[in-house]
């Protein structure tokens, strides 16, 4: 049987999404019927040849909001610059609360997925101004690290990898000088003659790992080898964190997935979706090759952690909205990516928990640009509500697998 979350718990994520700017439209969209598609999609999986970027928040205008969030807050979200990009652009850090129990999320790893970004502005806001229960027993048990656009330069570009050349990270690493460039570089990426790494594969369970050149190009199912600022400065915070907590409790990773679920045939073949989630890929019996080497790793935590989500999303919106179509990422048992920052960070003991919602930005546009983003932010709030509470730690963790499954397989 599924977990059942009390009735109190379901007041306090109500409370939570209170602030919400699009309060409205989840109300509407929950009285709709089980089999009502959003209105303007007509049931369809279409996508958009010439979508539209504007109505997204650009990286100049993340260092207004987070700056002025930092301001009306008076001092309760704390706004770091935490690393540059290889172009130079600041990866920002808003941190929030002061309890033991500590939340790093972070969004826009790839750049042309800004739906997290959103959705973790809103967040910030509510948890940096509001006075009420809820707020303040989140802002007391636990400490929220966000990240909010990790990728700016392929944000930039309205594309998925970032900006870096070969010969740039040969520069920053001599010994690599001769050896074959990472499988995940690419010379070109999403019609872009630039080239870049997928970042969400450039992540090392060794968080002290150098690039070696009789390590590469690597391969797809192993560890990347941080050749990026970007996955370098994640992984340094991560390290910080970790540093003076004793540990990070748990790392949310904020994704965009196909606007459909074709693969699985499951019960939401043809239809739109909302959020999928998932757990870290390492690969048969739940990763049991690394525990040897990595015993922290702690499947059952992070399955936990998803399935905190998912109750607190469908919880908010009932089983009839659009917006509480959530279920599993497609995840065959030998799914394997130890590359991906949330492998990396699950190998260090962090329940880790992947966020896929549904459409790319630039298939999308703006299309229903509110409502995902308001599954995104009661999905985070709910799972801040939990870890406030305790009551993520009462969930079971088999239970995350009654959720229907959903995803394409090379989405994140």
């Amino acid at each position: 049987m599924r977990h059942q979350s009390s009735p109190r718990s379901r007041r306090l994520v109500a409370a939570l999404a209170a602030g919400a700017t699009v309060a409205g439209l989840a109300a509407t969209a929950a009285a709709a019927p089980a089999t009502a598609a959003p209105p303007d999609e007509n049931g369809t999986c279409k996508t958009f040849d010439d979508p539209q970027f504007n109505g997204w928040t650009t990286h100049a205008e993340l260092k207004r909001d987070l700056t002025q969030l930092e301001r009306t807050s008076g001092g309760r979200v704390q706004v770091d610059v935490a690393g540059h990009t290889q172009q130079g652009r600041e990866l920002y850090t808003a941190r929030v609360g002061t309890g033991d129990r500590v939340l790093m999320v972070q969004s826009a790893i790839h750049g042309n997925e800004r739906t997290g970004t959103e959705a973790l502005l809103g967040i910030l806001k509510k948890l940096g101004s509001g006075s009420d229960p809820a707020t303040r027993r989140a802002l007391e048990n636990v400490t929220l690290v966000a990240m909010p656009m990790v990728n700016p330069d392929g944000g930039e570009l309205n594309r998925r990898a970032n900006v870096v050349a070969w010969d740039d990270v040969v520069t920053q690493y001599p010994q690599l000088d001769g050896a074959p460039r990472a499988w995940y570089h690419s010379l070109t990426g999403d019609g872009i003659d630039q080239p870049g790494f997928d970042l969400n594969r450039d992540f090392n369970a060794d968080l002290d790992y150098v690039p070696q050149p009789q390590d590469l190009p690597g391969d797809p199912k192993d560890a990347g080898f941080y050749l990026s600022p970007e996955s370098r400065t994640i992984r340094d915070v991560y390290v910080g964190l970790a540093a003076e907590f004793g540990g990070v409790d748990a790392v949310v990773d904020l994704h965009h997935m196909g606007p459909c679920d074709e693969l699985t045939g499951g019960p939401q073949d043809g239809k739109h979706i909302s959020v999928s989630l998932d757990y870290p890929p390492l690969g048969v019996d739940d990763g049991a090759a690394y525990l040897e080497d990595w015993p922290l790793l702690d499947q059952d935590s992070s399955r936990r952690y998803a399935l905190a989500v998912a109750d607190g999303i469908q919880e908010q919106y009932g089983t009839q909205s659009p917006l509480a179509a959530v279920g599993r990422y497609f995840h065959p048992d030998e799914r394997e990516y130890a590359g991906q920052g949330r492998s990396a960070f699950a190998l260090n003991g962090s329940a880790t928990v992947l966020f896929e919602v549904r459409g790319q930005q630039d298939d999308l546009g703006q299309k229903l640009h509110g409502m995902l983003v308001q599954s995104v932010r009661t999905g985070v709030e709910s799972l801040i509500d939990a870890m406030a509470t305790g009551e993520v730690d009462t969930l079971d963790g088999d239970a995350f697998f009654e959720l229907p499954d959903y995803g394409w397989e090379d989405a994140d």
